[in-house]
């Protein structure tokens, strides 16, 4: 099973069925291939394309057009960020359909945490094809 936590300190010690207990504070930000956006991953299963993660968007960032490949969830914690279906404020929670597509913008910057069944799939530009892992 690829389940897991990137970074997770004394992750060969948890027995299979044991919790982990993630301290998020200690977990580094990784870039993303979107400039302005980094992420925390909290869980994550490279076999299935399962995510958890906290996502930190700069003022003015952009992520491309992409389809959710799954159903995608977000809790803005704090901050915004808007498509051409609303903006999503600090305490909104959002979710897509399977086959949603979108350009997601956050002129003022957040916080959101983000959960994924299934990788996205970008459409065009710079990311076309990649998936945000």
């Amino acid at each position: 099973m690829a389940l897991m936590t990137p970074f997770l300190p004394n992750a060969d010690k948890y027995g299979p069925l044991d919790s982990r207990n993630v301290a998020v504070d200690e977990l580094p930000w990784k870039p993303t291939p979107t400039p302005g956006i980094d992420m925390k991953v909290l869980v994550k299963d490279d076999d299935t394309g399962l995510l958890t993660a906290l996502f930190r968007w700069q003022p003015g960032s952009t992520l491309a057009l992409h389809e959710h490949v799954e159903i995608e969830q977000s809790y803005v914690l704090e901050g915004e960020f808007e498509d051409d279906d609303g903006v999503y404020k600090a305490g909104n929670f959002a979710w897509r359909p399977k086959g949603h597509r979108h350009v997601a913008r956050s002129p003022k910057g957040a916080l959101v945490l983000c959960f994924f069944l299934k990788p996205n799939k970008f459409l065009g530009g710079e990311l076309d094809g990649q998936e945000l892992k």
